[in-house]
């Protein structure tokens, strides 16, 4: 952790210097010369590149805090008492049964027993729904590679679409005369419909690597998994237009409301993230959070409030993210980069886009399909939707239309 720090600070004195020399170095016009254009973006480059290592330190640091949990738990208890034993997908029964079978072609090498016990989680579609504390760990990882699962509302459903009860509008007061009449004034309600698209990726494993009991088949499965499906998610989210796939908050339709539109097509001014911040009504920026491309970022730098403070100021504390206007900062790149009529910048308390998980993801053994080749696919699936409930809560920056 002490190198992360270090490295914090010495990103944020990089990015002091980087800011004095823009000050210094601007001309009566603003601008600067070509010459002090090519030093400061080597200056800018090194602050990117500090925070893309920081980054990759902190992502290291969670997977060895991970890996050096212990792999069985301490005795704590007495004797005469006996721990609780876990049932159906939980059980160790059902998670030994389950690896068994994803090492073992169909039929050859499984006991009736583990069979019998496998027969908990058959799904519809002859896969084995994945043990639950293995499902946990997928959802773990989805985390890790989705930085819109940090951000949104994620619950579970079980079957079915979710109704999800909406105020359209709301009642008021009013000012009555003496024993005057008190007018009615109801609530109106509508709702919102999140069903489950199915998402599903194909993996293949040498059958050497497979029948090799030093390779960590379960590790490589989750891993590969949570960056598949957790790319193709965060996508969605953002950018999907809900046919086929989950609403993105920069859809057309259902998506976040526009919050200001830009002078320029290719450009970003002050005034614009201001009005942009401001357009977002007060209770929804208490937890609002900016999400942008890099490469928008990078324009912003530049930006200075009227008390020539710079809007982006980078995090000097481990796991906290850079802001700007003292809100947090996140980047994705399925946020469109600054071009004509993009979507370039969403701003907004992301907790009320919701993501639905249809409980149970599951796998398929392949046994025959890559026979020739020596290889055994395994196909994952999950079903997930997400939508936007308010869309009040999030609002966009949309670049001028060329």
């Amino acid at each position: 952790m002490s190198k992360i720090l270090e490295l914090r600070e010495k990103r944020a004195k990089a990015w002091d210097a980087a800011k004095a020399f823009l000050d210094t170095k601007r001309g009566g016009d603003g601008l600067l010369s070509a010459e002090d254009t090519s030093t400061y973006d080597k200056m800018e480059a090194d602050v990117v590149a500090l925070g893309k290592e920081i980054e990759r330190l902190e992502r290291q640091s969670v997977i060895d805090a991970e890996l050096s949990k212990a792999t069985s738990n301490p005795i704590t208890n007495t004797p005469s008492k006996c721990t609780e034993e876990k049932t159906g997908r939980a059980s160790a029964e059902y998670k030994r049964s389950f690896w068994n079978a994803m090492r073992t072609r169909a039929g050859e090498g499984l006991d009736p027993v583990v069979k019998n016990a496998l027969q908990i989680g058959t799904d519809t579609e002859g896969g084995y729904l994945v043990p639950d504390e293995f499902e946990r760990n997928l959802v773990e990882a989805l985390e890790e590679e989705n930085i819109f699962r940090r951000l949104a509302n994620v619950i579970t459903t079980s079957s079915g679409d979710r109704k999800i009860p909406v105020v359209a509008s709301k009642g008021t007061a009013s000012w009555i005369d003496e024993e005057g009449t008190i007018p009615e004034s109801d609530d109106s309600f509508g709702q919102v419909s999140i069903g489950a698209y199915k998402l599903g990726t194909l993996i293949k494993v040498s059958e050497e690597l497979l029948n090799d009991s030093v390779f960590n088949l379960e590790s490589y499965i989750s891993r590969e998994f949570a960056r598949r499906i957790g790319n193709k998610e965060e996508e969605s989210f953002f950018g999907g237009d809900g046919s086929g796939k989950p609403t993105g908050i920069l859809a057309a339709t259902g998506g976040a409301q526009l919050g200001v539109t830009t002078a320029g097509a290719t450009a970003i001014a002050l005034d614009e993230v201001l009005d942009l911040f401001y357009s977002l009504k007060a209770p929804y920026r208490n937890k609002a959070v900016f999400v942008m491309n890099d490469s928008t970022v990078k324009a912003i730098r530049k930006l200075k409030d009227s008390q020539g403070q710079y809007l982006w100021q980078p995090s000097i504390q481990a796991g906290t993210p850079d802001t700007i206007l003292n809100r947090p900062l996140y980047t994705s790149a399925y946020v469109p980069a600054i071009a004509a009529a993009a979507k370039t910048v969403a701003f907004g308390d992301f907790s009320y886009y919701w993501v639905a998980d249809r409980q149970g993801r599951v796998f398929k053994r392949l046994n025959e399909l890559y026979a020739a080749t020596g290889q055994v696919g395994f196909i994952a699936t999950q079903r997930v939707d997400g939508k936007l409930i308010l869309p009040e809560a999030v609002k966009v920056l949309q670049q001028k239309a060329s």
